[in-house]
Order: structure tokens, then C-alpha cells, then sequence
């Protein structure tokens, strides 16, 4: 290849636009791909294989540089640093298709590096990463089976729209993002607002047909490349693999068929593997070189592994025994941890998530600082995964990318039921721990997540359940199963995870580990899916159905109030003094936004309401025939006395007015810096204030008597 080449199409609103030639000319092959004013720069290099290594050591780099939309890093750091959450997901993303599409067996060290360098803060730089990553691979020596397409898709106002700006999203009910070859798709994201299977399928048809574009586009730059595969040498012995499957087929047959847990089943299986990696890894006697390798051992045995199970689930059975569309034994728990302000413990199998759910202020949200603009995430979900739930002993350092990625996709799953923050003002922290796992666990985390959820008395708009659906394919047969186990989503094809309400459905992630999965099975698997879910709902309504009436005692009371906001600076007043003696009278938080809402809380007590009155009535206009309880008298004269009903706002009570019996001196009733409770009887034509202690001690007293 030489020169720049160049290759475009119109996709959406813009033309996809791919180059290659002009930049990074070392790597094995780089990419620019560009829509609107958005481009990322993809270049991709291979090494030999690490010595012993027994699996394919794909790796993808991400990476937002934040001077392509013209920013500088918030903080005192001004370099970017470790990933976001955001670039962790989307380097899951891009992976998660291209790693089915390289051969079984190579080894070789393979790294995408993707980034950002211009962002037009319309179109979003992760699908254009995933074409670029498919492009550049293609057009790369590398034996990948591709190419792939990409592709974004959502629905605003009953209409599909691709490749839609951050605009469009923000208004859309449906949006999906999707992978795959020209014959059938192989990767599946959606965040929905309970939408039906239908729309799903439709949306997922629809968007098919732009990567077919895509796919077309990166196969003309293909050709103009002229570049040829390199076709690797993937170390196999037949004959040492007809031996051992000849030996070891029927004992590791019986071993997957003890139903009784998934660590009995395991220890037989490892019994048997460690027998026969004494015989053939292991150097004979007077010899020096053992017959079969580390690395072909592992995989002459996972191979064997992998047709047993298969071939007893196309049987029709599964490991634990159950059948097809069987869902595990499920119990569920809430309120189990005194202190949180809502918890739930979900069980479904040998899967098990333990929730806790906490409320906070506007204060406790998430500064989120990107290519977008600053923002503050209300609402979050946390996925631990430690070590002991599988019966292991690792270090802890920190969130992987599955972790952050399996909760992402369960938060996803339960923001679409969060209730509007103007009826629930609250920032919403969800924390899963995982405390044992065997299959699906972050489908275990939307199910305990929608329990603690109402446990903490969040008023969500529907329950929200979640269930995985595997498939097993051989020789044109396929079945799909309800709920997988570890081993069956480990030697199966597909892990389509699927979360909704009675309604419709709110998240799916599709990951499979064949080249493309066609429509039919799809639109198959989501009515499954479907199905479950429903089961799952109504066993979770025998626990808790609703949310609880009343907020947890140790979870803080939070109000909002709007204010016009040319009235902030009287509520905070100068250098913050009056924001901080309502606070300090009423033992509250106050947080104030730009656009006028007042944010009051406390933990115990009522301060917030009386917090709340302050500063209403420091903001309403004064009102004749209002009382006014805790007037200050702020100056005493011979006619009277003047009282601040309102900061900043004077009257005045003339003497006459004091008490309704005599009074000889207006100090005899009260003295500067007390507080009187006054009526408003009248603004004259100089807008001065009329007041009357007399009269609002009346009518305090008529309203109790009359138990007002």
C-alpha cells in the first residue's frame, strides 16, 4: 500500500468517512475515520505469541482526549490519567465483537489503540472507534475474519433515526447500538424506556441494513489496500487428541452429569484433568520432553470439554438438570441490613447478590467531566465481584473493566424506572456485591437492585427483572436456554442478556462467541426472555411489590422549592451569611442550583420544612393580611417599633398597634432584637408597611381555639 487512500458513504445525517496512509504508518495498519466533525484515530499492531500463553491476548485501548473538544481537565491535575468509566465501557465495546472473528487457536498478541482527536459534542466517537478498529483489522495482516459494521440507532417520537446526534438521544425512548457482519449481527447494546420485543427487533432489522453499508465501505477500502492475510500455524496433534478423548470422554462425561452443585462438578472435572496432565505434560521416565505440550493440553481438553457439554445439552440435558425454559430456585430478602437505607438479598441458583441502596443530596452526585459538557450523575450503580464468590483467593485493586461493565449494564437496566427528580429529588446510590456466582450475575444485580430499590421507599415507576438466555448451535441444530450456568455460557454460543418490567423491556447486552447470530433467533430468544422475566417479576412481588411508604429513619429528608433566581443572592446573602444562620437555625444542608431550585435537607427531625418556610417567605412578596411569627424588631421609638418581617424588608408598628390594652412605652413590649409575631395590614401609597402585633395575636388565638 502507498499514498492515502480514501473511501466514503453517506450514513445517517453525515458521510462515514475512512483513510489510511496519512497517519501512524508504523503500526500494522491505522485508520481515521471521521463523521461530522468527529474523528478518531485507530491503529492496530500484532507480536508474537508470549511463551505458555493459552488464549488469545486481544487488548483495547480507548481513549478520549479531552483537547479534541477544545477542554481542559477538571482538577489540579491537567493530563489525562487513568481511563473513565465511559472510555472503560466502550473499549469493552469494541472488543466484545472482534474477538469471535480471529481463528481458534492464535496466540498472537494483538492491540487496538484507539483515540479521540476531534469531538463535535453532536456525534458520539464510540461507534465510529468500533467501524475504525473493524477497518483497520481488515486492512491489517491479521488473519480477522471480518469485516464488521456498526451502527447506533434511535427512536424519537415514534421514528428511527440513525446515527442520531446527543440531541436526538436525549429526546428518544429506544436507542440500540449493534455489530456485526453482512449475514447476521454479533454484538447487541439497548437502553429503553419499556419497550416491546417488537419495536426491539424492528429497531434491530432496521440498523442491520446500515452495516451492511458499513461492511461494503471497509471492504472498498480493502481492495484499494490491496493487502494480503497472513494465514497462521495453529500448533494441534490429531493423533494426541484422538488418544485423549479416547481415555478421558466417558469419566468426563459422568462428571458433568453430577447435578448436585457446581463444586462438585468441578473438583470431578479437575480430578480428571490433573490425572492426565501427569500422563502427557509430564516428561516419562529416561525421557526429556513430555508428549504433549502445556499449551496443546489445555486445549485438546477444552475442546473435548466443550463437545460433552454441548452434545448433553442438545440431548436435552442440561447440567443442573433442569430443562430448557426452567428458571433456578429464586429467594429474595429485603430490609436485611438495619443501617442502609434500603437492602435486598437476591438468590437465584448458586447466583447470589447482596444490595444495598443509599440516598443522598444533589451534593453526593457524581461530577462526570468529558468530551461533554460537566455534569452530575444522580444515579449510579456500583458491581463488586470479589474473589470468594467463586472460590478463589486474588487480589483486590480496584473495579476491572467486567466489573464496570456489568454494572453499567444493570444500572442502565434501572434508570429507565427511576422516578422524575422533581417527585424524588434524591441521588440514588445502588452497591452490588456479587457473594456467589454461577452464571449472570449482573442480571442478579437488576433483579436484588429493584428490591433494595423499594425497600429505601424510591417510588420507580415499575418493578424491573432481569434473565440471561444462552444458546448451544451444531450442524444447523440450536436450542436456547432460560437462565445459564457458568459452564454453559462458558462452552455455549451466546449470552444474551435481556432486563424489563411487565411493560416492556429497559437494557439488553448481547454478547456472542460465533461469527453472526441471525434475526430469527433473536426475535426467538427475546420472546424467552420475555417470558422469564415475568416469572421472575411475580416471584419478586411475593417479596416486596411496591415501594415502602416512608423513607428510612436514617436516610435524609429532602425538599425542593423554586425561587426566581435574581433572588439566590438574598437567600445566600453576603459572604454566605444568611444561607448559613437558616442552616444553622434549622440544623439543614441547602444546596442552591443556577436555575432557582433550593434543595433542603436533614437527617432526623423536621428542620427541613421550617427551613423550607424561611425561604419561601424570604422570596414571596409581602402579602397584606399575612402573619408574619418571627418578626425582628430592629429599631424602638417613642410612636413605635420598626420589625423586619422579611430580610431586608421594614414596617412599622406604631404604638397603637403593640397590644390591645394600654401602653405606656413602646420598650415596655418589646426591646431591639426581639421577635414579635406581626400582621401586614396595609402597604400605603410610598410603599411603607403598616403593621400590627395586636392584630396577629388575635387571629393566632381565634385559629387555635378553632384547632386550626
Amino acid at each position: 500500500m502507498t499514498g492515502i487512500i480514501r473511501v466514503e458513504k453517506q450514513i445517517g445525517q453525515n458521510s462515514l468517512i475512512l483513510e489510511t496512509g496519512k497517519i501512524a504508518k508504523q503500526a500494522d495498519a491505522a485508520v481515521v475515520v471521521t463523521y461530522g466533525d468527529t474523528m478518531v484515530l485507530v491503529a492496530v499492531t500484532s507480536a508474537p505469541p508470549r511463551e505458555g500463553i493459552d488464549y488469545f491476548p486481544l487488548s483495547v485501548e480507548y481513549r478520549e482526549r479531552l483537547s479534541a473538544a477544545g477542554k481542559f481537565p477538571g482538577g489540579f491535575m491537567k493530563r489525562e490519567g487513568r481511563p473513565s468509566t465511559k472510555e472503560t465501557l466502550t473499549a469493552r465495546m469494541i472488543d466484545r465483537p472482534l474477538r469471535p472473528l480471529f481463528p481458534e487457536g492464535y496466540f498472537n498478541e494483538v492491540q487496538v489503540m484507539v483515540t479521540v482527536i476531534s469531538a463535535d459534542q453532536q456525534n458520539d466517537s464510540d461507534v465510529l472507534a468500533m467501524i475504525g478498529a473493524s477497518a483497520a483489522l481488515t486492512i491489517s495482516k491479521m488473519p480477522f475474519q471480518g469485516p464488521i459494521g456498526a451502527v447506533r440507532l434511535s427512536r424519537v417520537d415514534g421514528k428511527f433515526e440513525i446515527n442520531p446526534s446527543y440531541e436526538l438521544r436525549e429526546k428518544s425512548d429506544f436507542n440500540l447500538i449493534l455489530a456485526g457482519r453482512r449475514d447476521a449481527i454479533n454484538m447487541i447494546e439497548v437502553d429503553a424506556k419499556q419497550i416491546s420485543e417488537d419495536v426491539v427487533a424492528e429497531g434491530i432489522e432496521l440498523a442491520h441494513q446500515s452495516i451492511k453499508t458499513v461492511c461494503d465501505l471497509i471492504d472498498e477500502l480493502a481492495a484499494k489496500c490491496g493487502q494480503k492475510k497472513e494465514i497462521p500455524e495453529i500448533e494441534w496433534d490429531q493423533q494426541i487428541a484422538d488418544e485423549i478423548a479416547a481415555k478421558y470422554t466417558a469419566d468426563l462425561g459422568q462428571a458433568y452429569q453430577i447435578k448436585s452443585s457446581k463444586s462438585e462438578r468441578s473438583e470431578a472435572v479437575k480430578a480428571i484433568i490433573e490425572k492426565a496432565e501427569e500422563i502427557y505434560c509430564v516428561p516419562a521416565q529416561g525421557t526429556n520432553e513430555a508428549r504433549c505440550s502445556k499449551n496443546l493440553f489445555i486445549r485438546i481438553f477444552d475442546k473435548i470439554q466443550r463437545g460433552i457439554v454441548r452434545q448433553l445439552i442438545l440431548d436435552g440435558k442440561r447440567l443442573d438438570g433442569r430443562g430448557y425454559t426452567d428458571i433456578r430456585p429464586i429467594t429474595c430478602e429485603v430490609g436485611l441490613l438495619p443501617r442502609s437505607h434500603g437492602s435486598a438479598l437476591f438468590t437465584r441458583g448458586e447466583t447470589q447478590a447482596l444490595i444495598s441502596v443509599t440516598l443522598g443530596t444533589s451534593m453526593d452526585a457524581q461530577i462526570v467531566d468529558g468530551l461533554l459538557e460537566e455534569y452530575g450523575q444522580k444515579f449510579m450503580l456500583h458491581y463488586n465481584f470479589p474473589p470468594y464468590s467463586v472460590g478463589e483467593v486474588k487480589p483486590i485493586r480496584g473495579p476491572g473493566r467486567r466489573e464496570i461493565g456489568h454494572g453499567a449494564l444493570a444500572e442502565k437496566a434501572l434508570e429507565q424506572v427511576k422516578p422524575n427528580a422533581d417527585d424524588f429529588a434524591y441521588t440514588i446510590k445502588i452497591v452490588s456485591d456479587i457473594t456467589e456466582s454461577n452464571g449472570s450475575s449482573s442480571m442478579a444485580s437488576v433483579c436484588g437492585g429493584t428490591l433494595a430499590l423499594m425497600d429505601a421507599g424510591v417510588p420507580i415507576i415499575k418493578p424491573v427483572a432481569g434473565i440471561s438466555i444462552g444458546m448451544i448451535k451444531e450442524n444447523g441444530k440450536y436450542v436456547l436456554l432460560t437462565d445459564i450456568i457458568g459452564d454453559e455460557d462458558h462452552f455455549g454460543d451466546m449470552d444474551f442478556k435481556v432486563a424489563g418490567t411487565t411493560d416492556g423491556i429497559t437494557a439488553i447486552q448481547l454478547d456472542i462467541k460465533d461469527a453472526s447470530l441471525p434475526h430469527n433467533i433473536i426475535v426467538e430468544a427475546l420472546e424467552m426472555a420475555k417470558q422469564a422475566r415475568l416469572k421472575l417479576l411475580d416471584t419478586m412481588g411475593q417479596t416486596i411489590s411496591a415501594a415502602r411508604p416512608q423513607l428510612s429513619q436514617y436516610a435524609p429528608k429532602l425538599i425542593s422549592i423554586e425561587i426566581d433566581p435574581e433572588l439566590i443572592g438574598k437567600i445566600i446573602g453576603p459572604g454566605g451569611k444568611v444561607i448559613k444562620g437558616i442552616q444553622e437555625k434549622t440544623g439543614t444542608k441547602i444546596e442552591i442550583e443556577e436555575d432557582g431550585t433550593v434543595y433542603i435537607s436533614c437527617v432526623g427531625g423536621d428542620g427541613h420544612l421550617e427551613a423550607k418556610k424561611i425561604i419561601q417567605a424570604m422570596t414571596e412578596p409581602p402579602t397584606v393580611g399575612r402573619i408574619y411569627p418571627n418578626a425582628r424588631v430592629v429599631s424602638v421609638k417613642d410612636f413605635g417599633a420598626f420589625v423586619e418581617i422579611l430580610p431586608g424588608i421594614e414596617g412599622l408598628c406604631h404604638i397603637s398597634e403593640l397590644s390591645d390594652g394600654y401602653v405606656k412605652t413602646v420598650d415596655s413590649v418589646c426591646k431591639v432584637g426581639d421577635e414579635i409575631p406581626v400582621k401586614l395590614l396595609a402597604i400605603d401609597d410610598q410603599g411603607r408597611f403598616k403593621l400590627s402585633r395586636k392584630a396577629a395575636l388575635a387571629q393566632m388565638k381565634t385559629e387555635t381555639e378553632s384547632g386550626k
